[in-house]
């Protein structure tokens, strides 16, 4: 007995369908799958609205969303793992992260209802409900919450967790939760995952602190400004700080080394008037000081490496000019005074 192959014929309609899906996908940057269970037709309506513009929505069946991403290819069938439930295909231009930030900004609290499952630890906050003394009072101490009537009200006096993510709300607790108006769930586009450009993302790839992301990024090019700056390696974000650090470095050898260059003169005659008033300070007969210096309290006279940390702490990003000032203290000689003045002219 031989075998007859049956041949899938499409309708038109369901083919029609996958078509304009693939011109869908085709049409954008990126594209992903959310979640849109539990979100009322209203509400759906207006996220869509809003997203006009940025993003579009498609919704499909889900088998024929699955052909039409595996008809396209090119890495995009890796969202056919997505497409469960109540599910539809979003598309954007813009990047990955700021479509998932959009739709985690449009997402709205909502009540939940009996038989839907928490998505975080439920908690009736401590203060007056607001609701006049009667058998609310009873409902509250059944769901677990510390409850009590108080001044005319009823009260609960203290933060009361009623329900711990992933736990079955009941209808107990929904109704109390109601009457509350406390509304534990956020309703909104959910992004189970998006391509773009060749990479699949996933929600908590998408779920980054920009401001802490951009302080790290800052924080990066500090750290590589202060290594170009101390590895003496020219950059044209660092050149003039390098200039700056070699002069400040050149004049601090010149007013160690006592050298008569224009530049310095004035830093050194103020080293020597700073040095001759301590001296004046140290002579206790006045007669035996000149009629100027009779009575002159000492200025506070800078040490004689203070031209090198007044240097260092204009640079307090490098470690070379201690270094060079190091270098300086070796050469107290005369002969090493000498050779820098000819340097210098």
């Amino acid at each position: 007995m031989s075998s007859v192959r049956k041949t899938e014929t499409i309708p038109q309609w369901k083919q029609d369908e996958v078509d304009e899906l693939v011109e869908f996908i085709d049409s954008f940057n990126s594209v992903g799958i959310v979640g849109v269970a539990g979100i009322p037709s209203r509400q759906l309506q207006a996220m869509r609205r809003e997203l006009h513009g940025s993003a579009d929505v498609r919704m499909s069946r889900n088998t024929l969303t699955v052909r039409a991403l595996e008809e396209v290819d090119a890495g995009v069938e890796e969202l056919t793992q997505y497409v469960s439930g109540q599910v539809a295909l979003i598309g954007t231009n813009d990047n990955p992260f700021g479509l998932f930030k959009q739709l985690e900004a449009s997402k709205t609290p909502a009540p939940i209802s009996a038989g839907e499952v928490a998505p975080n630890d439920v908690v009736i906050p401590e203060g007056d409900t607001g609701v006049d003394p009667g058998p609310f009072v009873g409902e509250l101490q059944t769901v677990g919450a510390a409850a009590r009537i108080q001044d005319g009200s009823i009260m609960v006096t203290e933060d009361s967790k009623v329900l711990e993510e992933g736990e079955v709300v009941d209808e107990d607790l929904a109704n109390v939760l109601t009457e509350l108006g406390i509304e534990p769930k956020e309703v909104g586009l959910d992004l189970k995952g998006v391509y773009s450009e060749g990479v699949l993302f996933e929600p908590d790839e998408l779920a980054i602190d920009v401001d802490e992301y951009r302080a790290d990024i800052q924080s990066a090019a500090a750290a590589a400004r202060n290594l170009s700056v101390n590895a003496a390696y020219p950059t044209a974000a660092t050149a003039g700080a390098l200039l700056a650090k070699a002069s400040g470095e050149a004049k601090s050898v010149g007013l160690f080394a006592e050298i008569e260059s224009p530049d310095v003169v004035p830093d050194l005659i103020g080293k020597a008037d700073a040095q001759l008033r301590a001296l004046a300070a140290q002579i206790d007969d006045e007669e035996a000081l000149p009629e100027e210096l009779q009575g002159v309290e000492a200025a506070p006279a800078p040490e004689t490496d203070d031209a090198e940390e007044e240097q260092a702490d204009d640079n307090d990003d490098t470690d070379d000019a201690e270094a060079a000032d190091d270098d300086a203290d070796d050469d107290d000689g005369d002969d090493g005074g000498d050779g820098l003045g000819a340097m210098f002219g």
